[in-house]
């Protein structure tokens, strides 16, 4: 078998077909087929190099399929259409492949080999710390989170970072309060509700001009590093991410204190970073500010990047700059994704030329920003509660699971308090995340509580209920399934086994777009499959030899869908 997904095998063998007719500089594109009348996969592509070079499709298309070698792959390959290549994968290397693969902890996914492993750092969630995490939060956490562990199961060095917002002018206000302030035990009891608390510092600060002038001092001294400011900022940040870790473990979400490199982890870079960008000629100064001056972009207006203001304060541009610094030449990464909301795109475009231009990341390094969408609320607007304010993630979890519990309550009665309450954290919290993660992530989609929950159709419960029903047929089998020959008899198996040995594929798609729903489809389809296995393949009534055949495809099938789930860091049950 080879050491490469379907999709790699066979993009590699018409790659060295095409290098063997002197068509080295052309790229193949094999892709699934559509429609299975065609085969399993399908060349494209070959029409637009034929006709680059004044040749033939048909007799193109038929020369590489000559010059190509798939082995004892490949059952069947013929060319179809007006230069197509139709590929159909053998039956017994699928065989051989679900044997193997039902009894691999890897499922026998093909991984990155350690030599070509490029190290990936992924900045998300990236939470403002002077308040609760919230609603508009979500989406960079759960995207950030499942990428980040589809490219750790592929064999990536990936490096996850959490830019917090810990620094900035809201700092001296809020420190102020917490100073005024009588003991330790209050300050933790006023922290419980971060939201009050800064609702509580702003209003002294519009209201009371002496505060207000406690507020702005203190920014000064915390920028000096005077210690007992510091003491005072260093108490509130680590109780404000003890409310972000709170929430991160309630959504499954693989972020830890480690992660977290904040906006004061650069501060004292910014003003090396202005004072270089001087000095290689791209920082001007303009009516007293620091600015960048860069060509127009993609249509963009406005073409300044501002490093340094009027008054000699610094913006997250220059953050950002000495943040890029950081990753791409300390941190040595290959590949730095973004995981902001869209509305930032303008600023990731600039801020990826200035570093481009400034040399703090190299031509090696790739820089992504990974755009998403908007959380819709059923007016179609940016999804609030009826008083206005974003929802507090804390309380959206709270509801999800009330709901979900809701849920187990009417269809799971056999089940005690505790059991159901397990139940409903991970399929309400999984819910939430799976109806999030199966969107394209570049659009809006609009909260829906009864979409979610439901157990039909493209969602969460839907699989997990899948994931059940399959350990149900395993367990009534008796004792755990043994290594067997597999056998596709019919073409329902053989149309399920396609689709299992594609796992790798999908989940180097997923990786190569950072598409998360690219995965999401994945299960989906393969729920589907498994309806129609159960209907046309009875497991335990069939024959000795089937009915192991057939358990060997159950458990590769359960396997699948559970560590599917988990790479989007969803859990499954044995019962629900």
């Amino acid at each position: 078998m080879p050491e490469q997904s379907l999709l790699q095998f066979l993009n590699s063998r018409i790659g060295s077909a095409l290098t063997a007719l002197g068509y080295g500089d052309a790229r193949p594109n094999v892709q699934p087929s559509r429609h299975s009348s065609h085969g399993d996969y399908q060349v494209n592509g070959l029409i637009l190099i034929a006709q680059a070079f004044n040749l033939p499709p048909l007799w193109f298309a038929q020369s590489v399929l000559n010059a190509a070698d798939f082995g004892d792959i490949v059952e069947d390959a013929h060319v179809s259409g007006p230069g197509f290549i139709n590929i159909t994968i053998s039956s017994p290397y699928l065989e051989r492949w679900i044997a193997h693969a039902a009894h691999d902890d890897g499922l026998s996914v093909a991984k990155v080999p350690k030599e070509s492993a490029r190290r990936v750092v992924i900045d998300y969630s990236s939470p403002n710390l002077a308040k609760e995490m919230h609603v508009g939060h979500l989406r960079s956490t759960i995207i950030g989170d499942a990428l980040a562990r589809v490219l750790r199961f592929l064999g990536y060095d990936v490096v996850a970072q959490n830019h917090v917002g810990d620094w900035g002018t809201q700092f001296g206000m809020l420190i102020a309060y917490m100073l005024d302030l009588p003991q330790a035990t209050t300050v933790l009891t006023e922290l419980i509700d971060l939201e009050d608390f800064y609702r509580k510092a702003k209003r002294r600060f519009e209201d009371e001009p002496e505060f207000s002038r406690k507020a702005r001092d203190n920014v000064v001294r915390l920028q000096r590093g005077d210690p007992s400011v510091r003491e005072a900022w260093s108490r509130f940040v680590e109780i404000s991410l003890d409310h972000c870790e709170a929430i991160y473990r309630r959504l499954g979400v693989s972020l830890t204190s480690a992660d977290v490199r904040g906006e004061s982890a650069f501060n004292a870079d910014l003003s090396t970073i202005v004072a270089d960008l001087r000095i290689k000629e791209l920082a001007v100064d303009n009516e007293g500010a620091q600015v960048v001056f860069l060509s127009s972009m993609n249509g963009d207006k406005s073409n300044a990047f501002i490093v340094q203001k009027r008054d000699g304060g610094y913006l997250y541009s220059t953050t950002d700059l000495a943040a890029i610094r950081y990753r791409a030449t300390i941190l040595a990464a290959d590949r730095i994704l973004y995981v902001v909301d869209e509305r930032q795109r303008h600023h990731f475009r600039q801020l990826f030329q200035v570093a481009r231009l400034a040399g703090y990341a190299p031509s090696t390094t790739t820089l992504e920003h990974v755009t998403f969408g908007v959380i819709l609320g059923e007016d179609k607007k940016p999804f609030k509660t009826r008083s206005g304010e974003l929802v507090k993630l804390a309380d959206l979890l709270n509801e999800a699971t009330r709901r979900a519990y809701k849920f187990t309550t009417t269809n799971g009665h056999e089940f005690s308090k505790a059991e159901r309450m397990t139940i409903a954290e991970a399929v309400g919290i999984g819910a939430v995340k799976y109806f999030d993660l199966s969107k394209n992530r570049n659009t809006d989609y609009v909260f829906d509580w009864d979409d979610m929950l439901s157990l039909n159709g493209n969602t969460a419960p839907y699989l997990q209920y899948a994931y059940v029903r399959l350990t149900g047929i395993l367990h009534r089998a008796g004792p755990p399934v043994q290594p067997h020959r597999v056998a596709l008899n019919t073409s329902t198996e053989r149309d399920l086994a396609i689709h299992l040995a594609r796992f790798s594929d999908t989940l180097y798609a997923t990786a190569r777009d950072a598409q998360p729903n690219y995965l999401c489809s994945y299960l989906f389809a393969l729920a589907t499959n498994l309806m129609r296995f159960y209907e046309a393949c009875p497991v335990l009534q069939a024959s000795a030899s089937i009915r192991e055949s057939r358990l060997q495809i159950c458990k590769l099938a359960a396997d699948t869908i559970r560590a599917g789930l988990d790479l989007l860091g969803i859990k499954v049950l044995e019962r629900m």
